[in-house]
């Protein structure tokens, strides 16, 4: 059960972060209460577990990134922690993460890649195969960014 301070932060953090240099101190704002409330309602949700992260979802076009693509690996299980981390590693790689395989999709490790096209893209993407030391992967050229939105909890 949501106490009142938390259903007003969560009506507010729903819609997502302000895009200014104070984001809690204008959600505090907003709802008439302290940043350090705003902030011990956080810090509460991911200590409990109910929160991960608090992150950033950028539109890699509208940052001027006009190429990207998913890019699925197929790496041994006894391998996947170490090969993840090198992958992540690379500054275009935004985000990294494991999924099970299955009969009809034998990739198991997902990154997905950034840069200023797609030739710059390829490229990376052939270092990252190097440095890893897997080259059964199948790049996902992104042609275009779906809304993001992030999900709706309570309705004002």
């Amino acid at each position: 059960m949501l106490s009142e301070l938390e259903k007003k932060v969560l009506s507010v953090i729903q819609h997502g972060m302000p895009l200014t240099l104070t984001p809690y101190k204008d959600m505090a704002d907003q709802l008439g209460v302290s940043v350090d409330d705003v902030l011990g309602v956080i810090k509460g949700w991911k200590e409990a577990g109910q929160l991960r992260r608090v992150g950033a979802i950028v539109n890699h076009f509208r940052v001027g990134l006009a190429g990207a693509a998913m890019v699925v690996w197929r790496v041994e299980e006894d391998r996947v922690e170490e090969v993840g981390k090198q992958l992540a590693s690379f500054a275009e790689v935004s985000h990294a993460y494991e999924r099970p395989k299955s009969d009809a999709w034998p990739y198991n490790l997902y990154t997905m890649v950034h840069g200023d096209d797609m030739a710059e893209v390829e490229r990376t993407v052939a270092s990252m195969s190097e440095v890893c030391g897997v080259d059964d992967y199948s790049q996902l050229e992104t042609v275009r960014e779906l809304k993001k939105v992030p999900p709706t909890y309570i309705s004002s």
